[in-house]
């Protein structure tokens, strides 16, 4: 491109800045493209304006990254290099880099037309991508360094988080009572973990088993939940003007049957807590490394939540990176309940991943949820353990008929909670009863 088309095309990307916010179509982004160009350089030919729209869509060298599902981040540092986190093999350098200050800059004009007004201001932008990736953009005097998190473009399910070897069927059930309740009584749930261990692939996947007449309210601070599965729900992301300690404030004031967040980490926590003491299911993800350190995490700052209130939380569930072979396995890691409190924090442990002989011990049954849950809908604490073995040979038999995606499996789910009976007959699963029928 000659040096003039370019100096129009910087100022049209200079104009801009956030009108691609919203616009899915690609050609309604051309035709925007296209009036700006004929505005401010009202004599440039057709020719032209189609060589600007295909230079503005030209991402590279990442662009060919953006839709690769196994590409889980970008990381452009600079003009030096680019590395790629893949999900297969781990980090990798690409041996390819920004050929100058100059073609750095033009890339991060390109991202802008997708930042809000007010996120594109001062020197750290977060940037919702049309591919669904969230781009972070640090700016300093040296120039730019971009971080891209690529989000699958087809959700993990339980069933693929099965099959790539995080949990078996039984854990998968047990999280499926504890998020279904017999729809009388969820459990209040968080997902600990380190950075990329899976938290949110872990809670999104989860969204399966919630019940389909829930009011759920999400806050997060850059949309990463698919939420495409539930009917009522409301999706709140923070913003300059708003944090997560207010959201999760007002989300009392939106009728939740359950507010989830995408990650606590500050004051917003303690708001968690007082809706779950009131009676609103809560589940967020947190950083941590283990149960008791998801306790302590949230006790001190700067969360500082009452330790009087953390009995409010039924199960916490721990996942993690592993590597066999040399090569990062997620998976869940440990299963704790709160059992009581005397001195600290009583935990119970329901199930560990044991690294030294890579294997994963046989869950426990559940104890404190499962002796609350069976007194408030009258039965026996041996038939939730029944139905809990019931859902995991649903699962199997989902899996096994290649019943495997979100969308199918909130579908059976919702036919299961409907009519237990005729999906299990569906199955081919006549020889087994669901503890409640209806």
């Amino acid at each position: 491109m000659d040096a003039d088309l370019l100096e129009i095309e910087r100022k049209i990307l200079d104009k801009l800045v956030g009108r691609f916010v919203g616009i899915a179509d690609p050609e309604r982004r051309a035709d925007l493209i296209r009036l700006t160009a004929q505005t401010i350089e009202p004599s440039v030919s057709e020719d032209k304006i189609k060589q600007i729209i295909a230079d503005i869509d030209d991402l590279n060298p990442i662009g060919k990254y953006l839709y690769d599902e196994f590409i889980e981040d970008i990381m452009v540092n600079n003009t030096k290099d680019i590395f790629l986190y893949d999900s297969k093999s781990g980090g990798r350098n690409t041996g390819e880099k920004i050929a100058d200050r100059d073609s750095l800059e033009l890339l991060v004009k390109k991202l802008k037309l997708y930042a809000t007004n007010e996120s594109s201001k001062g020197n750290i932008l977060d940037i919702h991508m049309p591919s669904g990736s969230r781009t972070n953009i640090v700016s300093s005097p040296l120039g730019y360094d971009i971080t891209i998190r690529n989000f699958k473009k087809k959700a993990l399910s339980i069933l693929d988080l099965i099959n790539l070897g995080e949990l078996d069927y039984q854990i998968a059930a047990r999280l499926w009572i504890y998020a279904d309740g017999f729809a009388v009584r969820p459990a209040n749930i968080l997902i600990g973990g380190m950075p990329a261990s899976g938290k949110t692939t872990l809670l999104n996947a989860m969204f399966s088993f919630i019940r389909p007449e829930e009011r759920v309210i999400t806050i997060e601070e850059t949309y990463e939940l698919n939420t495409e599965t539930q009917d009522n729900c409301v999706r709140l992301e923070t913003s300059e003007d708003t944090d997560m300690e207010s959201l999760v404030k007002n989300a009392l004031r939106m009728r939740p049957d359950r507010i989830i967040v995408g990650e606590v980490r500050g004051a917003e926590a303690k708001d968690m807590l007082t809706a779950m003491n009131i009676g609103k299911i809560g589940m967020c993800t947190v950083h941590s490394s283990s149960a008791r350190d998801t306790i302590n995490r949230l006790q001190y700052a700067p969360m500082n939540v009452p330790v009087e209130t953390l009995s409010a939380i039924d199960a916490i569930i721990v996942t993690s990176q592993v590597f066999k072979a040399r090569k990062p396995i997620r998976k869940v890691i440990q299963i704790s309940e709160i059992s009581g409190l005397e001195t600290q924090v009583l935990l119970s442990d329901l199930y560990k991943f044991d690294y030294k002989t890579f294997s994963s011990m046989n869950i426990l049954p559940s104890v404190t949820y499962r002796d609350a849950l069976s007194k408030i809908i009258g039965i026996v604490p041996q038939d939730i353990l029944v139905e809990e073995s019931v859902r995991a040979a649903v699962l199997l038999a989902m899996n096994n008929q290649g019943i495997r995606d979100i969308k199918s499996i909130s579908q059976m789910v919702r036919e299961y909670y409907d009519n237990p009976e005729a999906v299990l007959a569906k199955l081919g699963l006549n020889n087994l009863r669901p503890v409640i029928t209806r």
